[in-house]
């Protein structure tokens, strides 16, 4: 049986990719199909449930607005972001690095992650005003925790018996962190990247909802007061957009940068014959 999958055509390879790609658009397409059939026969007013082609239409319409807000919420996100990771990982390194600063450190880092960050936006806008400033905080602490957690994670994985056989060829702790630690955490390390790409998004938003005069958390409330709801639908798809495209970004430099694991996790998800 191996022999068949080894003699597989190259050729062939290639389609798989493309095959998975247009069934995750079919699912797609058939959602947005059902969605706009169910309204239309159904008659559901178009202020409660607008269909998808009213909704293209409008983000078209407001394409300015939604591409002028935007640029204020993909920056909140970012700066947040690289702050969460520019802190995170060495965090992470110190704290797998020394026990009792882990001891010191940690509990404080979990009861800030607890709090609800709803609750905690309200106290930015106190001390730093309506500005971007407690935006960028919000994504900061959302994505913050992911990076650190999954970083420590990858950089504990090693085992014992490793670092022993690093140690009796004569490494110091720089070169067994160099070589052995940091190649075993960057796995995880993208993992929480990614999932804080995501987070990232939402923290913005959360930071707009609760003082902004631009942003698309902003332009959220402002089209739910006004009964706004197919641009509201755009901007929720805007939003989805940034996080998906964001999502990718960090998930195409993990495949540059080990693309042994990310050829192995595909090789896993290959069925033998």
């Amino acid at each position: 049986m191996a022999t068949i999958t080894a003699t597989r055509p190259a050729q062939h390879r290639w389609l798989k990719p493309i095959l998975s790609l247009a069934t995750q658009f079919a699912g797609i397409i058939a959602f947005l199909i059902i969605w706009q059939v169910g309204v239309m026969v159904f008659n559901v007013p178009a202020y409660f449930l607008p269909t998808p082609t009213r909704i293209l239409e409008e983000g078209i319409r407001e394409a300015s607005k939604l591409t002028s807000h935007g640029w204020i919420t993909v920056y909140e996100m970012l700066a947040g972001y690289f702050l969460a990771v520019t802190i995170g990982v060495p965090l992470a390194i110190a704290i797998t690095s020394w026990r009792r600063f882990d001891e010191f450190v940690t509990p404080t880092m979990l009861f800030f992650q607890v709090v609800p960050k709803i609750a905690v936006a309200p106290l930015f806008i106190v001390w730093f005003g309506v500005g971007i400033t407690p935006k960028i905080l919000v994504a900061f602490l959302i994505s913050f925790f992911p990076i650190v957690i999954d970083t420590a994670v990858g950089l504990r994985s090693i085992t014992p018996e490793m670092i022993d056989l690093a140690r009796s060829m004569g490494a110091s702790q720089m070169q067994i962190f160099r070589e052995f630690r940091l190649p075993t955490s960057l796995p995880y390390l993208f993992s929480g990247l990614k999932v804080a790409a995501t987070l990232a998004v939402a923290g913005a938003v959360v930071g707009e909802f609760v003082g902004a005069d631009k942003g698309l958390g902003y332009l959220l409330l402002v089209t739910n007061s006004n009964m706004q709801t197919a641009l509201m639908f755009a901007t929720i798809v805007v939003l989805t957009f940034i996080g998906l495209i964001f999502f990718y970004v960090i998930e195409f430099l993990e495949s540059l940068l080990i693309p042994w694991h990310v050829t192995q996790r595909g090789r896993e998800e290959t069925p033998t014959m």
